[in-house]
């Protein structure tokens, strides 16, 4: 059965009424806002179909779409996890989402309180007990937080530290915030265990060096042993340790680095506490930091004064750098997270991250090079044997295997201390009957790679689209659709 075009609705001028106008209407006066040269001035050619066919449409398309839902990401870095039903039902309450952002203290206690607990939370957790919840992101934290460091040195009078020292399997991100807060980079060697080196770490430090930036748990999945040694170091030359937190699922709940002597650090949310990564916006990345650089954080900040929450300018805050609220909605989720699981359940959280990855290691290294074969975090960093590059065989090849056998691949080429990198992360929401299969799917393709299959080079050949040409998409990409294409 055929319909015949959708009407048009259009605002009625009395308040609280719409009416209906034919595409025969005069849709000038319905769209008089718009420019001239913006105005139809005949309605849109609307396709002809059943109600039935559009609906199988839309949800085939939405099939073909890769969920946590439906398939495992075993994503090393990024922590793609389970999101409890249970939170988005919480966030999607009335009582929250009719919220306006500029609405008076007075009018917003509980969601005032909400944030200020949240920030108390998460202070406890790190050991940082200055927190704001302004970042977007964990690259925006990292930004923030040198921007504290920064406003720390110039009320110093310390105009000459502006170095920040880097360790060379870091994530991409770290260097490039240092640059846009107007430092410079030096960066420090891994050493044979994949741990920062604390040899070349000392031989970096001077007058010149505002800070180190380090990863812990490291991109590697390793724990950096020499933590407070190293945090030590940097305090003696006159500077302060940031860490960047996108790994800290691993050890939230069972160390706090703020009593190894770390300074700074950003949490991903929408990692950590379980939140979508964006939700309907960007993420949140808040930083913590300690007592004495609690005053630069961002403006606003809640306060509690008697029961009554309102916001208030820290003493020499660096200022805004985004809407205070942000995205409240992963704020929300996260301290849905943080209250059901309490200090036990986190703690648990973080155990079963760190088994399962090791589950997965010592299930693989058999079959797949392991570079740190030893007692990792959260994740671990493997490779293709040497036998399998032989035959021709690279990390994207296995990647584009995985996603015929109904895995998102892992993260590959990264860290890019290991060649030919596959970063592995189970996450602690994953079954060992996930995880089982999924060790069973990378056995597979590993005795494929031995085997010499060339089909391999063709994955996949099951999906919409196959194999691309990732070179030629980089240097000529298309941006826009063209009908018939």
């Amino acid at each position: 059965m055929n319909l015949t075009p959708v009407n048009l609705l259009f605002e009625d001028s009395r308040p609280g009424r719409r009416c209906v106008q034919t595409p025969g209407a005069d849709l000038k006066a319905a769209v008089k806002g718009l420019p001239m040269e913006e105005r139809r001035d005949a309605p849109p050619s609307w396709p002809e179909t059943g109600e039935l066919d559009l609906v199988r449409h839309f949800t085939r398309l939405s099939q073909k779409n890769f969920a946590i839902s439906t398939n495992f990401y075993p994503l090393g870095s990024c922590t793609m996890k389970y999101n409890p039903v249970v939170h988005e039902s919480i966030a999607a309450r009335p009582e929250w989402t009719g919220l306006h952002p500029l609405q008076d203290d007075s009018s917003v206690q509980g969601a005032l309180q909400l944030m200020f607990d949240l920030a108390a939370d998460l202070g406890v957790a790190t050991g940082l007990p200055g927190v704001t919840l302004h970042p977007a992101a964990g690259a925006h934290g990292e930004l923030t937080a040198l921007m504290v460091l920064r406003a720390w040195l110039d009320e110093r009078g310390d105009h000459e530290r502006r170095t920040i020292l880097i360790p060379d399997s870091a994530h991409g991100t770290n260097p490039a915030s240092c640059t846009l807060a107007g430092f410079k980079v030096e960066t420090i060697k891994s050493s044979e265990r994949g741990l920062c080196e604390v040899e070349d770490l000392k031989s970096h430090l001077g007058p010149h060096v505002a800070g180190l930036m380090i990863t812990n748990p490291n991109t590697l999945g390793l724990f950096e042993d020499d933590i407070a040694e190293i945090c030590e170091l940097i305090h003696e030359c006159g500077g302060k340790v940031y860490m960047d937190g996108a790994n800290f699922n691993a050890i939230m709940g069972v160390a706090r680095p703020g009593d190894f002597g770390v300074d700074m650090m950003h949490l991903n949310l929408h990692k950590t506490m379980s939140t979508p990564h964006g939700g309907g916006g960007p993420g949140s990345g808040p930083i913590c930091v300690t007592e004495e650089l609690t005053k630069y954080l961002p403006a606003p900040a809640v306060v509690e004064n008697d029961g009554e929450y309102k916001m208030v300018t820290p003493e020499a805050s660096i200022g805004r750098v985004r809407g205070f609220h942000g995205n409240f909605m992963v704020l929300l989720r996260a301290y849905s997270y943080v209250k059901r699981l309490g200090a036990e359940g986190i703690r648990r959280v973080a155990e079963n991250a760190v088994i399962n990855a090791n589950y997965l290691r010592v299930k693989l290294r058999d079959h797949w090079r392991v570079p740190h074969d030893r007692i990792c975090m959260h994740e671990f960093v493997a490779r293709p044997k040497r036998e399998m590059r032989d035959a021709g065989i690279h990390t994207l090849d296995v990647a584009k295997r995985l996603i015929e056998l109904g895995y998102h691949p892992p993260t590959v080429y990264f860290p890019l201390v290991v060649p030919e990198a596959i970063m592995i992360e189970p996450t602690e929401t994953e079954s060992k009957e996930t995880l089982d299969e999924f060790a069973n799917a990378l056995i597979q393709v590993a005795k494929e790679c031995l085997a010499g299959e060339e089909f391999l080079h063709d994955a996949p050949r099951n999906m919409p689209v196959s194999r691309v040409d990732e070179a030629a998409a980089v240097k000529k990409p298309q941006l826009a659709f063209r009908q018939g294409e």
